[in-house]
């Protein structure tokens, strides 16, 4: 049995909600044998695929609103700099952009209830499915999709917050952890590998165009992991061999994968899970559309539905402008940005007055020259593109030994696409290297929720003035004249978490 998750996905079982539902039928003196139980639930191979799809619709909450204009995607934007705002009808998402957020943020907190979803329902999979008596082969199929998406949530909250709950069974008001203390650090990277190393070994196709997680999204993110993990907090400089060597998989046996030949390629809906794409959050007209639409300029008629949008994110100009002139990434409607477009989406061109960000834009779904846009977009958002797949090789070869050819050629595949010209092996010593992957980290990488994380493990912002890294603590958000501090390492625990779990602890300036 396939199941498309793009089609299938508003079908699925609440699977929290229906087991906590039943737990208040005592009232009851029978019961409907025609009505599901916790467990009748899992006992056919349709149930597990059920299971598995309703952790792939709690993953989409990334995309859900945050209230007037905003969307949970901007949190990790937001704070870096390389955004900012022309609406600022969002208190919440200011406080983001002027780094004073707090424990009561509204993203923040739906980010918390977001991931926390996701480790809930995943954990709901593995611990019921291996006792479904189906095909073998599907199940530890599942069994593996299970431990990835866990490892993805475990990977975001450890990020985020540092020293998290680490709940890997189903709880319920009588489960003896029902009120968690947080976990060392160290402690949730070792569920986090360990989940990705037996994703590996579930037998899960190389790549999947329904939109499934694949051995390639494995690994990808198992590279990802190891990178971090030789960076801050941790410092296990070890990992870096590990992150190049994970990643070299990838690109020495790549089957399918590559980069895609334009800029337009990496937001045409006709492409969704293809080339490029190693893993996305899938959207479809029938469940909801794509959820990037706060980048469209404010109020002004470049869709199909005319004067729209709340340009609650667009590129923070100096950003835009450290770009090199050349850089196709730079130009108007073939990489990255955007400065004119067609009147309701497909008539006469006119200028925008700035740059907004094309990289989520759909042509299909809002319109482009003379022909009118469908109304539908169905564009996924990307987590992993091949293209991040080459530069964590770029840059984790160069901290093993220094730049190799192998490693330069990762970089300048991504340059080549972009039309810019990159010295030979020779002009380049380990930290000219390591820079030159940074850069193109911020340029390749950006307004896809990725930045963030970079200056945190690196401890480095790009400095869009002058092309340079400042040291985060210090840094100036261009945006908002604040400066970064010690405590933006991490994000504040929400509030209200702390007041209902007691075991809880705030970070560190909060």
């Amino acid at each position: 049995m396939k199941l498309n998750i793009r089609y299938t996905i508003s079908k699925v079982l609440g699977l929290a909600l229906v087991l906590g539902v039943f737990g208040c039928s005592d009232f009851l003196d029978e019961q409907d044998p025609s009505n599901l139980q916790p467990e009748s639930f899992y006992t056919t191979a349709t149930h597990a695929e059920s299971a598995i799809a309703a952790v792939y619709a709690d993953a989409r909450f990334v995309g859900d609103g945050a209230g007037i204009f905003s969307s949970n995607w901007q949190f990790l934007l937001a704070p870096t700099g390389t955004t900012t705002t022309e609406t600022a009808q969002n208190s919440d998402l200011n406080n983001l952009y002027s780094l004073s957020f707090d424990d009561n943020t509204l993203h923040i907190r739906n980010w918390w209830r977001g991931v926390y979803k996701v480790i809930a329902n995943a954990n709901l999979v593995l611990e019921n499915v291996p006792g479904i008596d189906m095909d073998e082969g599907q199940k530890n199929q599942i069994l593996g999709e299970a431990k990835f998406l866990r490892a993805w949530a475990y990977f975001y909250a450890v990020r985020l917050w540092g020293d998290v709950p680490l709940i890997t069974t189903p709880q319920s008001a009588t489960s003896e952890d029902f009120f968690p203390s947080r976990a060392p650090q160290s402690e949730v990277y070792s569920l986090i590998v360990n989940d990705l190393l037996e994703a590996e070994n579930a037998g899960l196709p190389w790549t999947d165009e329904s939109g499934r997680v694949s051995q390639s999204a494995v690994k990808t993110l198992l590279a990802k992991v190891y990178l971090t993990m030789a960076g801050f907090p941790l410092n296990e400089t070890a990992r870096y061999a590990d992150a190049a060597s994970k990643a070299k998989e990838i690109i020495d046996n790549p089957g399918p994968l590559r980069l895609f030949d334009t800029y337009g390629e990496v937001h045409d809906e006709t492409l969704n899970n293809m080339g490029e794409h190693i893993f996305s959050l899938q959207y479809n007209n029938l469940i909801g559309d794509n959820p990037m639409g706060n980048m469209f300029p404010n109020f002004q008629p470049v869709t199909y539905r005319g004067p729209s949008g709340t340009g609650s994110t667009i590129p923070q100009i100096d950003f835009y402008n450290s770009f090199d002139d050349g850089d196709l990434r730079k130009q108007n409607r073939d990489g990255w940005f955007y400065t004119s477009y067609y009147t309701n989406g497909s008539g006469e061109l006119f200028e925008l007055g700035k740059p907004y960000i094309f990289k989520h834009f759909n042509v299909i779904a809002n319109g482009t020259e003379g022909v009118e846009g469908t109304a539908k977009d169905n564009l996924n958002v990307p987590i992993f593109r091949y293209a991040e797949v080459l530069l964590i090789y770029a840059e984790a070869a160069n901290e093993v030994g220094g730049p190799t050819q192998d490693a330069l050629d990762a970089l300048t595949a991504i340059r080549d696409r972009a039309q810019l010209t990159t010295g030979d092996l020779g002009s380049f010593n380990q930290q000219t290297f390591r820079e030159a992957v940074w850069t193109e980290r911020w340029h390749e990488l950006c307004f896809e929720m990725k930045l963030w994380f970079d200056m945190v493990r690196l401890r480095k912002v790009y400095n869009s003035t002058n092309g340079q890294f400042d040291d985060f603590i210090g840094h100036v958000n261009l945006n908002s004249d604040q400066a970064l501090q010690e405590k933006h390492y991490l994000f504040p625990l929400p509030e209200q978490e702390i007041i209902n779990s007691p075991n809880l602890t705030q970070n560190q300036g909060y």
